[in-house]
């Protein structure tokens, strides 16, 4: 394939999970994914089972759920071999986590502390690889306002207060760098790296039927092979009608969701205001029952004294009888 493409095409979003499973598994795509967001040169990649968080709303009354499921997290595994800037080969794991919902911070954690967990072989030997992951995120974080963003780590001597530029094997293992995409924050705007040209296929804009995400008119213009080669991916995969009735009903479990997790979100709230009022009656519970204990124990020394003076009473009484 030579040339650029076309001035515009109909491309299938690949902010769907089943379109970007589908480039995922293609492995020139995930190289160059890959390689283009770490600025790497990636060697070889080899993917790992993937996995998908299903979420599935409860059925109306009524009415049978039929085979709506609502996708919640996509992930995808891999490990590779890249080679450094000063011509070093390395393994390392890359995990790759795509959800609607940026708030769903407790299963990436999860999904993290299973890779921390997890033992590979290189060259026959059991060892444990250093993690990078990446977010690729269908909403938007309210603090960052660049579609891309890289959270890297750096070695500070505490001693001298200089940065240490070499790396060691145990920090390596043990702590890890991220990158985070959001998919809603690309604009059309043309800086001209590589970078930009991946990201513009990301970008959720210039759509072209009326209430559906699934297609788009994608209108930057490209001379790289690689972005060619997904753009015409793409423009099969939309062109296919099985490929489009599978993203469709994904489209349709994701509006599902959004609207579950809004109604359960109201539920949410509505129990917390509840358990609100409850821990407070509990509370004026339990400081009425303190007040009825210190009574009660108020009650019981007087009815002690009543006694004390009953016993010295009846003493006296039978002292008088007895002159």
């Amino acid at each position: 394939m030579n040339g650029k493409h076309p001035k515009s095409c109909i491309i299938a979003n690949p902010i769907y999970d089943t379109v970007f499973k589908k480039l995922m598994e293609h492995e020139r795509i995930a190289r160059f994914f890959l390689g283009t967001l770490l600025g790497e040169n990636i060697l070889s990649v080899e993917v790992s089972p993937q996995e998908f968080t299903y979420k599935r709303p409860p059925p109306k009354k009524g009415k049978a759920s039929g085979n709506l499921i609502g996708y919640s997290i996509f992930r995808i595994d891999f490990m590779a071999v890249l080679e450094t800037k000063e011509g070093e080969r390395k393994k390392i794991l890359i995990e790759v986590q795509k959800s609607w919902d940026e708030t769903d911070v407790e299963r990436f954690r999860n999904y993290l502390g299973e890779q921390y967990k997890r033992v590979d072989r290189v060259e026959g030997e059991e060892a444990a690889l250093p993690i990078t992951t990446i977010y690729v995120l269908g909403g938007r974080l309210a603090e960052i306002e660049s579609p891309c963003i890289k959270v890297e780590r750096r070695y500070r001597d505490l001693y001298q207060g200089n940065l240490i530029e070499k790396k060691a094997p145990f920090v390596e293992k043990l702590t890890h760098d991220c990158y985070v995409i959001q998919a809603k924050r690309i604009t059309d705007q043309r800086y001209g790296t590589k970078l930009n040209e991946l990201l513009s296929l990301f970008e959720q804009a210039h759509f072209v039927e009326a209430g559906s995400e699934i297609s788009k008119e994608y209108t930057y213009s490209s001379d790289d092979e690689d972005i060619l080669f997904i753009a015409s991916m793409l423009k099969e995969m939309v062109a296919d009608p099985r490929e489009r009735e599978e993203i469709a009903k994904e489209e349709e479990a994701q509006r599902v969701m959004a609207l579950f997790g809004r109604t359960n979100r109201k539920q949410e709230k509505a129990l917390e205001e509840k358990e609100k009022v409850i821990g407070e009656q509990k509370t004026v519970i339990e400081e009425q029952e303190t007040v009825i204990g210190e009574q009660k124990s108020v009650i019981g020394e007087q009815a002690k004294a009543l006694e004390e003076q009953a016993r010295q009473i009846a003493e006296l009484k039978r002292l008088i009888d007895t002159k």
